[in-house]
């Protein structure tokens, strides 16, 4: 693997404000104080997940977070009353895309997520405007759903 993870934590931030994400919108994806702030939340409530800052040799280049999906109304028919996770705040440097880093961090984290708590189905939203992110997904193994929360359309990865 050339991609290493590790947990986002207060210590490790200042990094992770250094990923470039300037070109994509706070409403495709969060910030990283989005997630920094998420991700204590999920430890005060003792939720199940992690956020993983990315490396690659040293350099911070990506973020993604993992976690027990809180049930939301807008949540695909399919998806209530089952457990599942949310993969939320998934982005890469901008000068680090199109290498095959975002598939790496994001098979990674689930397979990390998956070995310390258990496989379950997982959830995520696409923005509308942002196709090649639906596109990558759909290559990792989601399925659009048709089903939206606001502007994002929920793409879906069934464990059976």
């Amino acid at each position: 693997m050339r991609v290493k993870l590790e947990q986002l934590t207060h210590e490790n931030f200042g990094d992770a404000l250094r990923i470039d994400r300037d070109d994509i919108p706070e409403a495709w994806v969060d910030t990283a104080a989005t997630l920094m702030e998420t991700t204590d939340y999920g430890a005060e409530h003792h939720l199940m997940g992690h956020t993983y800052l990315a490396r690659l040799e040293e350099k911070p280049v990506g973020l993604i977070m993992i976690g027990e999906a809180l049930t939301w109304d807008t949540d695909p028919d399919e998806m209530r009353g089952k457990p599942f996770y949310r993969v939320m705040g998934f982005v890469v440097d901008q000068a680090y895309r199109s290498r095959g880093i975002g598939g790496e961090m994001l098979e990674s984290a689930i397979e990390q997520v998956y070995n310390e708590f258990g496989k379950r189905s997982l959830a995520l939203g696409v923005h509308r405007d942002n196709p090649r992110a639906g596109a990558f997904y759909e290559r990792h193994g989601f399925r659009r759903t048709g089903v939206y929360e606001g502007s994002d359309e929920y793409y879906l990865r069934i464990i059976d």
